[in-house]
């Protein structure tokens, strides 16, 4: 890959963990390379086969490592997990003065060299290795030998995960949630930078309607199964929109409640005109910061969420929504008959929303990396 200078005069990479689906990382990949656009992008694979998908890139081809070519990594990539960091470190970046990583995995552990700055906007130490090990077995049933398998995985990816700190210069945080699991996890400090929202795109409406609305990956820690049987109880009307492997499940689930609608995947601007005028918008999971919330809130829509993890950063209780406290039918029923006793200021909602816009991010994160590369260049000349 030919390294083509910035207009700083120097040559970046950018390091993401895969390009698999579209979600907040993709997002802000999306807004470096706005930002960046002469970097080169690298990751341990690229799975995104049409052009639509690839959209974001901007054309731009990702230099990819040996899992990309290794059996059912399409589908199984994941089962590659003890490849990973070999994989990550075999990424030849020599001829770059800046590397930044988006990292919830193992991007951070890229192997980097004197003289050249490694900036890593981490997501999270890879949370399923470090802190959710047991959830990561019960939400995927894996038993017996796999499980074994995968427990003595994760035990040597935390000692890599370690033993790669070194080649960090500096930690990004999406949130202070994160922040503190950095400091836990690896012992570092870090810069407080969230994520990019589009708040452009997901644009005001003040007129509301009588339904319900989650946006989400189809996955067992989102809890989305979570919010359809709720709704399925509840007789309240629930549109739900995403694709994954839980897409036929949830159907089944919601099946002979025509109030609760299964989507599946909508293009962009369908899913932009449903937040703006959902009655509220439904979040389940546990995040460490949250974009698709604060995207329906850029609508002036309210939130309706669990109330741990990043999301207590960017929503208010009582002001942008309402929090429940456990991931049970119970608790959202509450939290639903507290919003629905409740009146909201949307212009308020959407503007809170902007407190965390794209041009935000990009000034704030351009910054930290101008004020790093003169103190880095000072060091060398010193």
């Amino acid at each position: 890959m030919k390294e083509a200078k910035s207009e700083h005069g120097i040559r970046i990479a950018i390091v993401h963990d895969w390009y698999v689906w579209s979600g907040g990382a993709e997002r802000v990949i999306e807004a470096l390379v706005g930002l960046f656009p002469e970097a080169d992008l690298f990751a341990l694979v690229d799975f995104y086969a049409d052009e639509e998908r690839r959209r974001f890139l901007k054309g731009k081809r990702v230099e990819t490592t040996f899992i990309q070519k290794l059996p059912f990594a399409r589908k199984h990539f994941r089962n590659y997990l003890p490849l990973f960091p070999l994989a990550i470190e075999q990424l030849d970046l020599k001829g770059y003065d800046l590397v930044i990583s988006s990292s919830h995995a193992v991007a951070k552990g890229v192997k980097t060299h004197p003289g050249q700055l490694h900036i890593s906007y981490c997501y999270t130490p890879m949370r399923y290795a470090w802190e959710m090990e047991e959830e990561y077995f019960r939400d995927y049933r894996i038993s017996g030998i796999k499980r074994a398998v995968l427990r003595y995985a994760f035990h040597r990816f935390r000692i890599w995960d370690v033993a790669s700190l070194p080649r960090v210069d500096r930690f990004v945080a999406i949130s202070e949630h994160v922040a503190r699991r950095i400091r836990r996890y690896y012992g570092r400090d870090s810069e407080l930078i969230y994520p990019p929202v589009d708040t452009e795109r997901f644009s005001f409406c003040k007129e509301k309607e009588d339904y319900y609305l989650t946006v989400s990956r189809l996955v067992p820690y989102k809890k989305v199964d979570l919010i359809v049987e709720t709704f399925v109880r509840n007789g309240r009307k629930l549109r739900v929109v995403g694709k994954g492997p839980q897409l036929e499940e949830l159907r089944k689930k919601a099946k002979g409640s025509p109030h609760v609608e299964i989507l599946g995947a909508l293009d962009d601007d369908a899913v932009v005109e449903m937040m703006r005028h959902a009655r509220a918008f439904i979040y389940a999971a546990y995040e460490d910061f949250g974009i698709v919330p604060v995207e329906a809130m850029a609508c002036g829509t309210p939130v309706i969420a669990y109330g741990e993890g990043g999301v207590r950063e960017s929503v208010r209780e009582g002001v942008d929504g309402i929090f429940f406290h456990r991931q049970t039918v119970e608790s959202l029923q509450a939290a639903i008959d507290s919003f629905e006793k409740r009146r909201f200021d949307h212009h308020e909602i959407s503007r809170r929303a902007k407190e965390f816009g794209r041009e935000r991010f990009m000034d704030t994160i351009k910054r930290l990396i101008d004020k790093s590369l003169n103190k880095e260049s000072k060091c060398m000349k010193a």
